[in-house]
């Protein structure tokens, strides 16, 4: 009988334990139990989220994908509670590791979109939410994207309404080496924003908030055809959403964080494939 391929979702775990493998020690201590690795956690974590379902319902289906197993290296599966358990002491530290790794996978060109969106705090009917008139508070979401192969650079998560202004320094210090044009609306015009874009080597290519005269000459003479390119963030954005939820499970903000960052690094993954 003839060998079946494989399939998108075998691919993808492979590159996951692929990337587990080069960035974190097959046990989190000597003292470990050494029923699973912290391969196989990072790896049923990414899957999770790339089915957009929960730790039950994975490790149901889990069962009749003996591929899938194998990939892993699981002999036995492991119970719900010690997926959560592992995904409560993988500090963010190692899921930015995989994130940077992640990137290495895709073709970049050094054109770089920043935009935020929102993510719901909590999954809830807009129908009920509507007749109670109850208000869902959001997590504001800022993502670098490179804009050749939709490759998700970093990110910055708040709970607060902080300005976009604020935020870009941070994002722009992290990743000086990966981004060579900056691509921003009018929300990132600011001054000390450009400054440390052109202090780094970057070339800030951000639409001026039209006060005067001369900022609308600035903005028509702004090159369409590259700044057309910062419409990759939203349709990253809209990816995001549309595979893996509108909304984050997780209660506390610390693990909301770090669930929107593993979905940033399935989605890298998914896009090597």
């Amino acid at each position: 009988m003839q060998a079946l391929p494989k399939s998108r979702l075998l691919q993808f775990v492979e590159q996951a334990m692929h990337l587990a493998r080069r960035s974190v020690a097959r046990y989190s201590s000597k003292f470990s139990k050494r029923r699973y690795t912290l391969h196989q956690h990072i790896v049923l974590l990414c899957l999770k989220v790339r089915k957009n379902t929960t730790y039950r319902t994975l490790l149901d289906e889990l069962i009749e994908m003996p591929r899938i197993r194998s990939a892993v290296d699981l002999t036995e599966l492991p119970s719900p509670s010690t997926l959560c358990k592992a995904f409560n002491q993988l500090d963010m530290t190692v899921w930015r590791v995989l994130l940077n790794l992640s990137v290495t996978l895709l073709p970049t060109n050094g054109v770089v979109g920043i935009d935020a969106s929102g993510f719901d705090r909590s999954h809830a009917s807009k129908h009920y939410t509507k007749r109670t008139k109850l208000t869902i508070q959001q997590l504001k979401v800022t993502l670098l994207v490179d804009t050749r192969a939709n490759a998700i650079l970093d990110l910055h998560v708040t709970t607060t309404r902080k300005h976009d202004s604020k935020i870009a320094p941070s994002l722009i210090k992290r990743n000086t080496s990966e981004v060579a044009i900056l691509l921003g609306d009018k929300g990132y015009d600011d001054q000390n924003v450009r400054a440390l874009a052109r202090e780094e080597s970057i070339r800030p290519l951000i639409k001026h908030r039209e006060f005067a005269s001369l900022h609308r000459a600035w903005n028509v003479r702004m090159d369409a055809d590259l700044y057309g390119q910062r419409c990759q963030n939203e349709t990253v954005n809209s990816r995001l959403k549309r595979k893996y939820g509108a909304f984050v499970r997780s209660r506390h903000w610390w693990k909301q964080f770090r669930e929107l960052v593993v979905r940033c690094l399935t989605h890298n993954i998914d896009k090597a494939l």
